[in-house]
């Protein structure tokens, strides 16, 4: 697989079409929860962070608990990413 050069990230995880302009869905997002988005080490989608922030919040998970659930969620990411990688090399 070769890798992505571009503003989505140098990582060999398959990317998917969005349903709505992205834009707009970061724009409907929580302010903590775009400071986050501007903050990570990967491309994620408004969609994907929205789907963990609202099923934490749901659960009662205070608004610093989401974002690390967020992080881990970013280094399980990272980490499937590296083992990907490795493996093709």
């Amino acid at each position: 697989m070769t890798r992505r050069i571009s503003n989505r990230g140098a990582v060999p995880l398959p990317t998917r079409r969005r349903q709505e302009d992205p834009m707009v869905a970061y724009d409907r997002l929580p302010a903590a929860l775009r400071a986050w988005v501007q903050q990570a080490q990967l491309p994620w989608s408004p969609q994907s962070c929205q789907r963990i922030w609202l099923k934490a919040r749901k659960a009662g998970l205070p608004v610093e608990d989401v974002l690390r659930r967020l992080d881990a969620a970013e280094q399980k990411t990272l980490a499937r990413a590296r083992a990907l990688d490795s493996a093709t090399c």
